[in-house]
């Protein structure tokens, strides 16, 4: 019975470092061919050291560029969330036409001014 239990450990465990491998492999994969910066030549390195020394060339290349790893992330995040607000709108003019709105009800844009500007918004 207690063998059986220290089996089950011993897959789970072999199961974790598999799939983290797994992961760490496609995640330098993917951000060394996706660096703008790096020559052809040092991607070709980097790919060969990582599929030949695969553990030893994970853990180069993220002593090596682990930082600008990170910063290659974090930009490429930013350039997604500026292209879904680009194409989703922004919540433009509805944000806008609330503004107005708001301003009208406090009294700061008369009604002649609130309609200009809603015109305006609105194409």
């Amino acid at each position: 019975m207690i063998d059986g239990f220290w089996d089950v450990i011993l897959w789970m465990a072999a199961l974790f470092f598999f799939m983290m491998f797994f992961w760490l492999f496609i995640m330098v994969l993917s951000d060394l061919w996706g660096d703008p910066d790096a020559s052809g030549g040092s991607k070709a390195g980097w790919t060969f050291l990582l599929v030949i020394l695969p553990w030893l060339g994970i853990l180069i290349y993220l002593i090596a560029r682990g930082d600008s790893m990170g910063e290659r992330a974090l930009k490429k995040a930013k350039a997604q969330e500026e292209y879904i607000r680009k194409i989703a709108g922004g919540g433009g003019s509805a944000d806008e036409l609330a503004k107005l709105a708001d301003l009208k009800d406090k009294g700061v844009l008369s009604a002649d001014e609130f309609n200009a500007a809603k015109a305006k918004l609105l194409g």
